[in-house]
């Protein structure tokens, strides 16, 4: 049985496909103004058995197509613990929101935490701040952490924080000073979350954010504990979706 999962994001939608519970194709594309478009595209391009949506937009597909849809939160705690059967916390900082999952032995959830109201902390507000700062995505996520500074981002609202980072270059600081202090806020707003939960081990960093090798280093270096990334850390929520999807019963 060929089973899809499709993870509609506000900044990407994934889609793999699979069978008998392995990865047989992926896909990205971005989510546009037409997010319902791309994702009938790639339905139409694999032509599964089986389909389950998840994420930002799922409900699109459930409206249009009749598709059956789970949460993100579901969806993530599935595909990383298939990607890391160890897993007992996850870490996801997506597009828009910022989600911390607990699970127990046996891989269920116990307890998240989601920042889900505004785009402080998120793939987004790094996008903008990596743009004030005239950095490429890539570029932003490798700048140098051994940095010495105690400089601090007051705001993480994106408004407010572009406005602050503008008025830093203005002020003669050095833009790798500005953008460890960016990944540093960042890094503190992630660590207040987890302890709302729980930092038990392994602890697994997915979503589209976890490919931000410096945001790793830093929140590695506040817990004092090894965070893993897995290979498909970027499509771990359909891949989530796609499992779930291949176990629905008839």
């Amino acid at each position: 049985m060929r089973a899809l999962g499709i993870d509609i994001g506000s900044r990407y939608i994934k889609g793999v496909l699979i069978e008998k519970g392995k990865i047989v194709d992926d896909t990205i594309v971005e989510t546009s103004y037409e997010p319902l478009k791309r994702a009938v595209e790639i339905l139409r391009n694999y032509n599964p058995e089986r389909t389950v949506a998840t994420g930002y937009g799922r409900h699109l597909l459930s409206f249009d197509g009749k598709i059956p849809t789970i949460t993100e939160i579901k969806a993530f705690a599935i595909g990383v613990r298939s990607l890391i059967p160890s897993c007992r916390t996850i870490i996801d900082i997506g597009g828009q929101d910022t989600k911390i999952i607990s699970l127990d032995e046996r891989g269920n959830i116990k307890k998240f935490e989601m920042n889900d109201r505004c785009a402080a902390g998120t793939g987004r507000f790094l996008e903008i701040m990596a743009s004030a700062l005239g950095y490429s995505i890539e570029e932003f996520s490798k700048i140098s952490e051994n940095y010495d500074s105690k400089l601090q981002i007051s705001s993480m609202c994106t408004v407010f924080a572009e406005s602050e980072v503008i008025s830093l270059i203005n002020r003669g600081i050095p833009r790798e000073e500005i953008a460890l202090a960016i990944h540093k806020a960042i890094a503190k707003r992630v660590i207040s979350m987890l302890k709302k939960v729980s930092i038990i081990e392994d602890i697994v960093f997915a979503g589209g954010c976890a490919g931000n090798i410096l945001l790793k280093n830093l929140l590695e270096r506040e817990i004092n504990k090894k965070i893993y990334v897995p290979d498909n850390y970027h499509i771990a929520g359909a891949l989530g979706a796609a499992i779930y999807a291949e176990n629905l019963e008839d």
